[in-house]
């Protein structure tokens, strides 16, 4: 798992700068400037989750935490980042709104994530 963690934050950091720099010129002229901050949302927020998939990498090849709670917090950010960013990208790009409503569910699987690193710190014994 560490190889995955490591490279699934590495290439989703790398496609948020890309998403970014996609926002800042090519949809700038195409998108209102709600959808655009949606969009730039769901960028900064994949970027955040990103660098915590990176950081989890680190922390199972160096540090004696909780395996089980270590993988189920990266699973939860990957699954916040299409469910959360995702749905946010097509929102901003499609106009759907009840795309919307999918948001909720990334977000929900971004604070398990955080919540099983909490735990996993709390039970470290150096």
């Amino acid at each position: 798992m560490i190889r995955f963690f490591l490279a699934s934050g590495a290439i989703l950091a790398g496609l948020s700068v890309a998403f970014g720099a996609f926002a800042t010129h090519a949809l700038r002229a195409k998108l209102d400037d709600r959808a655009l901050s949606i969009f730039e949302t769901g960028a900064r927020y994949q970027m955040y989750h990103a660098i915590a998939l990176i950081l989890i990498a680190l922390f199972m090849s160096r540090v004696e935490l909780s395996e089980t709670l270590l993988t189920t917090s990266g699973i939860a950010f990957i699954s916040g980042i299409i469910l959360f960013s995702g749905s946010l990208y097509a929102l901003s790009l499609s106009g759907v709104k009840i795309l919307g409503a999918v948001a909720p569910l990334g977000g929900a699987g971004f604070l398990i994530g955080w919540a099983c690193l909490v735990i996993a710190a709390f039970q470290w014994k150096p």
